[in-house]
C-alpha cells in the first residue's frame, strides 16, 4: 500500500528518519558511557520498544502501571515506573509485573514509598526506588539536597525496598544552546551537592537518572548523571523544533490530512482537528507544522476540523489535496490514535497497533 492510498487523517512514521534518530542517540549515550531507559510515552508501541533495547537501551521507562502491563510485551529486563503509584489496585497489578522483570519506581514522598514498601512485602516481591529531586521544572520532586537525603534515610529503612538512586526531570528548558548549558550548568550542581550529601551519610546512588529530549545531546554537561530517560526523540515533533534541538527533517512523524473546503478565501479546512493532533499549543504559532510549503499557518481546529490559514503561502489549495502536518506535540497526538504506519520511500510497510493509548490507570 503507499501512502497516498491510506485513508485520512492518519498518522504515519518515516522508518528511515525513526531509525536515524535512534541510532543517533543509543550512539551518543554509548559514548558518553550513559544508560538509556527511554520513555515509551511517546510512541506507545511494543513492537518500538523492543526496537529501542535492541540497539542496546538497559530497560524502558513509563508513567503508569497500564502502560507497564502493555509494555511487557517487549519482554524489557528493566522496567521503570517514573511516576509514584498509589492505590491497592495499582500496586497488586505492579507487584504481578515484579515477578517476572526487575520494577522501579521513582517517588519523591514517603507516604509513596511506605505504600510501596507495604505491597511488596505482601506479594513476596522487591522494588527499586529512584528518590526525585526536582532541579527546576515545578512539578514533582524533593525540593533541596536535604530534603532528598532525608527522603532517602527513610526508603532505606523499608522492607523490600531497593534503594538504587536519584532521577530527575530537565522538562523547563526549552531551548537549545548557551540558555540550556547555562541551565545544565545549575542543574549539575544542584545534582553534585545531592550525591555529596547521600554519599556523607552512607547511601551513595548507583543511579543517576535524568535527560529529557531538548537536552539529550547535552547530557554530557552533567558528568555525575548516568542515565538518559529521553522519549519524544524516536520521533520528534514541531515543540522539538521549537527548541532548537531538531530540523523538520529528523520529524519521522506526522499526520496524513486532507483539504475538505476552501470555501473561505485564504482558509482551507482539513479533516484533523482537537481529536487527531491534541490542543497542545507550542512556542511556535499555531498546532502543527504544515511540510510541503512554507506560509501557512495552522491557526485554529474544533474537534474534527484543522483551520489553515493560507494568505501567506505561495501555492492554491484545492479540495482533496493531500497535506503532511508535524504535530506540536507528538506524544498527544499518538494517545488519540489507534493505529499508526510505517513507510519506506512512500511503501507502508507495516501497521502499529498503539497499544498504550488511554493507559491513564
Amino acid at each position: 500500500m503507499h501512502l497516498d492510498e491510506l485513508e485520512t487523517p492518519a498518522l504515519a512514521i518515516d522508518l528511515d528518519i525513526m531509525d536515524r534518530n535512534l541510532h543517533r542517540a543509543a550512539a551518543y549515550a554509548h559514548d558518553h558511557n550513559l544508560r538509556i531507559r527511554p520513555h515509551t510515552k511517546t510512541h506507545k508501541i511494543p513492537e518500538l520498544a523492543v526496537r529501542q533495547l535492541s540497539l542496546g537501551a538497559a530497560g524502558i521507562t513509563v508513567a503508569k502501571v497500564g502502560e507497564a502491563e502493555v509494555m511487557m510485551k517487549a519482554s524489557p529486563r528493566d522496567l521503570l515506573v517514573f511516576y509514584p503509584v498509589l492505590g491497592e489496585s495499582k500496586l497488586r497489578r505492579l507487584s504481578k509485573l515484579a515477578h517476572r522483570t526487575r520494577v522501579t519506581v521513582a517517588l519523591d514522598n514517603l507516604v509513596a514509598a511506605a505504600g510501596l514498601s507495604e505491597a511488596a512485602v505482601g506479594n513476596q516481591v522487591e522494588f527499586g526506588v529512584l528518590a526525585e529531586l526536582d532541579v527546576g521544572m515545578g512539578r514533582a520532586g524533593t525540593q533541596s539536597p536535604e530534603e532528598l537525603a532525608a527522603l532517602v534515610r527513610d526508603i532505606v529503612r523499608l522492607p523490600n525496598l531497593r534503594f538504587d538512586g536519584i532521577a530527575f526531570y530537565p522538562g523547563h528548558i526549552q531551548k537549545c544552546g548557551k540558555e540550556a548549558e547555562s541551565a545544565m550548568s545549575r542543574i549539575s550542581a544542584l545534582v553534585d551537592a545531592s550525591v555529596e550529601r547521600l554519599h556523607a551519610q552512607g547511601t551513595a546512588p548507583a543511579i543517576v537518572s535524568g535527560g529529557s529530549t531538548p537536552t539529550l545531546y547535552q547530557s554530557h554537561l552533567i558528568p555525575m548523571m548516568n542515565e538518559l530517560r529521553p522519549g519524544t526523540y524516536i520521533f520528534n515533533d514541531r515543540n522539538t523544533m521549537a527548541s532548537g534541538a531538531c530540523g523538520i527533517s529528523d520529524c519521522a512523524a506526522f499526520v496524513l490530512t486532507t483539504i475538505v473546503s476552501t470555501a473561505r478565501p485564504g482558509q482551507a479546512l482539513i479533516d484533523g482537528g482537537s481529536k487527531t493532533f491534541s490542543s497542545d499549543r507550542s512556542t511556535l504559532p499555531g498546532f502543527g507544522e504544515v511540510m510541503e510549503t512554507t506560509g501557512v499557518l495552522f491557526s485554529n481546529m474544533n474537534e474534527e476540523h484543522g483551520y489553515l490559514d493560507t494568505r501567506a503561502s505561495d501555492r492554491s489549495f484545492s479540495v482533496g489535496d493531500r497535506l503532511r502536518i508535524v504535530p506540536n506535540h507528538i506524544c498527544a497526538a499518538m494517545n488519540l490514535h489507534e493505529r499508526v504506519y510505517g513507510f519506506r520511500g512512500g511503501e507502508v510497510e507495516c501497521v502499529w497497533e498503539v497499544e498504550g493509548r488511554g493507559k491513564l490507570q
